[in-house]
């Protein structure tokens, strides 16, 4: 599977790292050109010697997404750390591009759930962290998905 994940802040090289490791091609697409150095913590080479590939660009660029391989992507992930531009990028991703999975990142609970309801799949980590700490302080018990951070 070719995966095309655009904001490589510490969510996206996280999944970009994991996704790298289960046997997928993975692209990565940011701005910043630093953000290059993220992707191979933990790896034994780097991100390149493991078959990762990363383009600096801007994620409403067409160019940029297509110089990233968004016209063979099987999966895109939004996940910049702006809402407006994750919800952007993924319809570009479905609409323009036709990709089979796309996946985006929205802080805002409001807009993930409006999103939602009209057929975009989104993951909500605040949504998801008041979740969480609401089990927590209603004794409900442990809470999924905490686990530890790495």
């Amino acid at each position: 599977m070719f995966v095309l994940i655009v904001g490589c802040g510490r969510v996206g090289a996280s999944v970009a790292r994991t996704m790298l490791g289960e046997g997928h091609v993975v692209s990565c697409l940011d701005q910043n050109p630093e953000a290059h150095a993220k992707l191979g913590v933990g790896l034994a080479g780097e991100w390149e010697d493991d078959g990762g590939i990363f383009t600096v660009g801007a994620a409403l660029e067409t160019e940029a997404l297509e110089t990233a391989g968004i016209e063979k992507a099987d999966a895109f992930v939004a996940a910049t750390n702006g809402d407006n531009t994750n919800i952007v990028i993924a319809q570009i991703a479905q609409q323009k591009y036709d990709v089979d999975r796309v996946v985006a990142r929205i802080l805002d609970p409001a807009r993930a759930h409006f999103y939602r309801e009209r057929g975009m799949e989104i993951v909500c980590p605040t949504r998801v962290a008041v979740e969480m700490l609401e089990q927590s302080l209603l004794g409900s018990g442990s809470t999924t998905g905490g686990g530890t951070c790495t």
